[in-house]
């Protein structure tokens, strides 16, 4: 399974605007049969295509999240949009 650690780049962390993108994103992935999952290191993962669980991991602005699927190209996408400021 890939997993790529990457920094938060929004502002306001993984709140909600930026958790939606990043949730819609991975569903859209799920849909075509690749399940991404973010995570803080040490921590239970959730998964990515739930705006509601990514905002449970309270990951700020700087802050390490792994990510991680059965699809480096998923895997990849969602770390991409975590890296983003996806506020502006």
């Amino acid at each position: 399974m890939p997993v790529l650690s990457v920094v938060v780049g929004s502002a306001v962390g993984l709140h909600t605007r930026p958790a939606s993108i990043i949730a819609e994103k991975a569903d859209e992935l799920a849909e075509a049969g690749h399940d991404v999952f973010l995570a803080i290191p040490g921590d239970e993962p959730v998964e990515a295509s739930s705006a509601l669980m990514i905002m449970t991991l309270g990951a700020a602005k700087g802050d390490t999240v792994e990510v991680s699927g059965d699809d480096d190209a998923a895997v990849e996408a969602i770390a991409a949009l975590v890296a983003q400021d996806l506020d502006a």
